[in-house]
């Protein structure tokens, strides 16, 4: 970090035995942590693998709503293409449930090993990180099914037809497969909750001086283009849906701004303070 030098007259040095560990030590750390995290991916998985059947009901809630919306609440059914395809679908349904559940102990985990490397100051930082981050990834998630996820399949389902009194025409019905339709659903909510993790990045690049307020909002006019594009990519063609993420992305990097502004004034106020103090010193030798 290019700022700790010159903080260091205000900030506590990083732990001493951190820098006394080899580089086997450092991965044999690593390993474990890595096993921890693991071993509670599996413990979640499998608790919402219990509950799985609950799981599916609330996810394809956005699609019944849809459905409904379209006057098609009496085919909003999810087909099954082979006896294995519920099987399968549940298996990814488990795994990210239980992925989400595991989430507050992988970031523990994760800022326990760059912890040894940090000043005090920065440690600090530990619960807010673990909390934020799950809270946000949970948040973006929830506006995804709640807002984006029934309003990218009403427009998407919209276009199936409908039979008419005097008409004759072949009548499109939709048919979404159970396995397609987890697939997508998961694929969106990790969309929406890992776009959410902004700050969360933005946090981390300010702590490492690798960008500034100032930065941010020189760049402010490209990043409503990049968000536009990321949600191109990220949602189904329709625009709604690309709005929905678009928007909540832009606004989510006005709190980046804050919080790099945040970051930056404080390394900032203690540059300075230490630059005061040095001068002081400098201006008692120079008197005595």
């Amino acid at each position: 970090m290019s700022d700790k030098k010159d903080d260091k007259g205000d900030q506590d040095p990083p732990k001493s035995n951190d820098d006394s560990m080899t580089l086997w030590e450092h991965l044999e750390e690593l390993r474990s942590r890595i096993v921890r995290m693991a071993l509670a991916f599996l413990v979640g998985a499998t608790v919402c693998w219990i509950y799985k059947e609950r799981i599916r009901e609330w996810l394809t809630q956005p699609f019944y709503v849809a459905c409904e919306e379209n006057h098609l609440a009496d085919k909003a059914t999810l087909g099954d293409t082979s006896p294995a395809s519920l099987f399968i679908a549940h298996v990814h349904l488990a795994a990210l449930a239980g992925f989400i559940v595991a989430l507050p102990f992988i970031l523990y985990q994760l800022w326990a090993f760059i912890a040894p490397g940090l000043y005090s100051r920065e440690k600090r930082f530990a619960i807010p990180f673990v909390v934020s981050s799950c809270g946000l990834f949970a948040l973006g998630g929830y506006f995804g099914w709640a807002v984006a996820f029934p309003r990218a399949f009403g427009f998407l389902l919209s276009f199936s037809s409908q039979p008419t009194d005097g008409g004759h025409h072949v009548v499109v019905k939709p048919t979404v497969m159970i396995d397609e339709y987890i697939d997508f659903v998961t694929r969106m909510f990790i969309a929406f909750g890992a776009t959410a993790e902004l700050p969360i990045l933005v946090l981390f690049l300010s702590i490492a001086g690798l960008v500034t307020h100032r930065h941010l909002i020189k760049f402010f006019r490209y990043f409503i283009v990049v968000a536009f594009v990321i949600s191109a990519v990220l949602t189904p063609p329709d625009p709604m849906s690309q709005i929905l993420m678009a928007v909540p992305l832009i606004g989510l990097y006005g709190v980046s701004i804050g919080v790099a502004w945040f970051i930056t004034k404080g390394r900032e106020r203690s540059k300075a303070g230490s630059e005061e103090d040095e001068k002081k010193d400098d201006e008692k030798k120079d008197g005595g």
